[in-house]
């Protein structure tokens, strides 16, 4: 008996659930969770299935593909031991990608990491630890549009699903985010309010903040405005060190974006425009 996972997008009328849930009847499947959300500002209805079923990937996706075009949307249909494989990038703050490789090496997050890149050789000796490859791109000026081509080779020689920026401090191209849409996720620092630039636990200390927190979002052409999949706070004063607001941020900064990329990878994230549905 094989786990399946079914996404699907499509605009909202009467009878979806009853289509779907026929046609994986007609190939003996067993629903085992459900989720569905209507989207009333644009229409859309979104549904994630979770089924077993003895029969083939081929077999399912010609019972639901038929239904998807009549209902003018999109779907996929993924064998849930096809774990998605995550290429992850960082600079020289490594406590995201740390927590991401020991995270996946103790089963909690449902992904393969086949390979770390990083404009910095600083992190290489995490990614030898846990036996996975690295790969140093040195990101300047004069050889950035060089190393974004290189890096789309490696995602497809490694056969990358999404890319998660584990504290990568460089901004990504244009063109590098249009070849990719929707399968690259960033972490970022947010505070109330928003701190840019360098030091940004040290900006929020002088401002006294009251909150800090950490937004995961994916990545597109608009910096840090892309659709947002995670988001936490935690309560802080005036007696915390800039150090101290340091250690606490990071820590949020790694439980938002394991979350996010857990979400990610089961299927759980729905892109609608600019804004994203997760089913829990």
């Amino acid at each position: 008996m094989n786990t399946f996972i079914l996404t699907l997008s499509c605009p909202d009328r009467p009878g979806i659930v009853y289509a779907i849930s026929g046609a994986l009847l007609d190939v003996d499947a067993n629903i085992l969770e459900n989720a569905q959300y209507d989207d009333l500002d644009t229409g859309l209805f979104t549904l994630r299935t979770r089924f077993e079923t003895r029969r083939s990937l081929d077999a399912i996706e010609a019972a639901i593909g038929p239904i998807a075009v009549e209902l003018g949307g999109s779907y996929r249909v993924r064998n849930e031991e096809q774990r998605p494989r995550a290429l992850i990038m960082v600079s020289k703050h490594d406590h995201c990608l740390i927590d991401l490789l020991y995270r996946r090496s103790t089963g909690e997050l449902p992904i393969e990491i086949p390979l770390v890149v990083s404009n910095h050789t600083d992190t290489a000796h995490h990614a030898a630890r846990y036996g996975v490859r690295f790969e140093h791109l040195p990101m300047t000026a004069d050889v950035k549009q060089q190393q974004e081509r290189r890096l789309l080779e490696l995602v497809d020689e490694q056969q990358i699903d999404f890319i998660v920026l584990a504290r990568y401090m460089q901004i990504l191209s244009p063109q590098l985010c249009a070849a990719l849409p929707g399968r690259i996720i960033n972490i970022h620092h947010s505070f109330l309010p928003g701190f840019k630039g360098a030091r940004p636990y040290h900006q929020a200390h002088e401002r006294g903040v009251k909150l800090i927190g950490a937004t995961a979002h994916y990545v597109t052409s608009d910096l840090d405005e892309g659709p947002i999949i995670e988001q936490d706070v935690e309560r802080v004063n005036h007696s915390l060190t800039p150090t101290q607001l340091t250690m606490i941020g990071q820590d949020i900064e790694r439980r938002v974006l394991a979350r996010a990329v857990r979400y990610h990878a089961e299927d759980r994230v729905i892109l609608i425009g600019g804004k994203t549905v997760v089913f829990s």
